[in-house]
């Protein structure tokens, strides 16, 4: 075996070539990983409540939006993104970027259709109710529906957001300098030890995910405590 390699570069795997080169490793995975879950749940949380609009000409354009994005793979979505960008735009995106805006726009799709069943997996009756009190629908929404409903929501915005985590692998195809790219390229350059090199990412894969789920349940278990003390 051949576990000296993994010392060797340890470094590398955890923060590419910086501060020499460009940042990347361990370090460009958490920042994809960490901006794309920022920005899928917004996008998604409006997608989510545009989709379960009664007005047709809000709800229309998020479900089209919604099923063309769940309809197509992941890669297809990074390629759109890192090809059409300098038909698009005039210029073309760096290729962390690129990726970046793949992975919000892809996850947001399916953050929307969670956001739309927990919304109507709650009884009508809370609307109704909360009108009665002379809220309005975006107040009834905002202060009655979604807090009751992002709750239930959490295990499976935590099952997106790791699932998210791991896609950070395809941005590799493009060439961002992720934790995969980085363990490639170690790969390459030693030849010596595939088994130990890809053993180490899985297990830093490993790592990122099971913090993401054990934060979940940490908020899980803080929601619970705030609630059982207001009741």
């Amino acid at each position: 075996m051949h576990w000296n390699v993994i010392y060797n570069n340890f470094d590398y795997f955890l923060i590419g070539g910086y501060p020499r080169g460009p940042l990347g490793g361990l370090a460009m995975t958490v920042l994809l990983a960490v901006g794309g879950i920022f920005g899928a749940f917004w996008l998604g949380l409006g997608c989510g409540l545009l989709r379960i609009s009664k007005k047709p000409l809000l709800r229309w354009p998020a479900l089209i939006y919604i099923e063309i994005i769940r309809g197509i793979p992941l890669l297809m979505v990074v390629f759109w993104f890192y090809f059409l960008a300098p038909v698009l735009f005039g210029h073309t995106l760096p290729e962390a970027q690129s990726a970046l805006i793949a992975l919000i726009v892809f996850t947001s799709a399916y953050i929307a259709e969670i956001v739309r069943a927990g919304v109507q997996a709650l009884p009508k009756g809370q609307m109704e109710a909360a009108r009665g009190t002379g809220l309005s629908h975006f107040q009834a929404m905002t202060h009655v529906i979604l807090p009751q409903a992002l709750f239930n929501m959490i295990p499976s915005f935590v099952n997106q957001f790791v699932s998210l985590t791991k896609d950070t692998s395809l941005a590799f195809i493009i060439g961002v300098n992720e934790l995969t790219k980085a363990a490639t390229q170690v790969n390459n350059r030693t030849l010596t030890a595939p088994t130990e090199i890809f053993i180490t990412i899985a297990l830093l894969y490993f790592v990122i995910c099971f913090c993401l789920t054990e934060l979940s349940r940490w908020l899980e278990k803080h929601i619970n405590r705030y609630q059982a003390r207001t009741r």
